[in-house]
């Protein structure tokens, strides 16, 4: 980790840039022991700005500091995830319904190729890929929702998913295979151009059976949505 004449910014930045980029890539995981000692030395800083940078990184939730411990990658929150994961099955089963009829031949190829990329992933699994590619499979989805409120609500999800850097599929690679069926079953709909509540159920239910993978990974209760 180490930097570069190309850099900008502070040095500080420059340690809050790229200590993001790996906590949120996966290559600090939770509970990595961020040793200021270390991170400074990788960086050829001092330690004062890699402090900073790590403080930053903790008001985002992205770090925490542990008596006797010191700073560490934070976990994800099983409260956070679960709530928002509950909300995006809504918001983000509306906005996917209200954007289909808008949805070009164009953007449904796109979307194709992007699962077919995610089928490909598959082979060899990388969970930090696959989540990149699902993420722009479902923005090409919803992105022509007419209701910005709704958008706007769907984005805030997406984000707070970001900021937990959780990729649901490193927990459960498994659900990863089903994902990329239901993807096609859902491509199918828009492009029949069914009814909007047909749609709206199917985005629904992919969210959903990705959360109650999660949950029953950690032994809790599916959820009643």
């Amino acid at each position: 980790m180490t930097g570069t004449g190309t850099d900008t910014g502070s040095k500080s930045e420059q340690a809050y840039v790229q200590l993001k980029r790996r906590i949120l890539g996966g290559e600090m995981s939770s509970g990595y022991r961020l040793v200021l000692s270390s991170i400074a030395n990788d960086l050829g800083f001092s330690v004062v700005p890699v402090r900073e940078a790590i403080r930053r990184l903790e008001a985002e939730g992205l770090v925490h500091f542990e008596r006797n411990v010191g700073a560490t990658v934070a976990g994800i929150d099983p409260d956070l995830y679960l709530h928002t994961m509950q909300t995006l099955s809504i918001i983000e089963g509306a906005a996917t319904a209200l954007a289909a009829p808008a949805v070009n031949g164009e953007e449904l190829a796109k979307a194709r190729v992007l699962n077919e990329q995610m089928r490909e992933v598959l082979q060899d699994f990388d969970p930090v890929r696959f989540t990149q590619l699902n993420t722009e499979f479902h923005a090409l989805l919803y992105a022509r929702c007419p209701n910005p409120h709704i958008l706007d609500l769907v984005h805030r999800g997406w984000f707070r998913l970001s900021s937990m850097r959780t990729s649901t599929f490193r927990y459960v690679p498994g659900r990863a295979h089903e994902s990329v069926a239901e993807h096609d079953a859902l491509l199918d709909l828009i492009e029949s151009g069914a009814p909007a509540p047909d749609v709206e159920h199917a985005a629904r239910a992919h969210r959903t059976n990705t959360l109650n993978a999660f949950l029953a990974q950690n032994n809790q209760p599916p959820s009643p949505i």
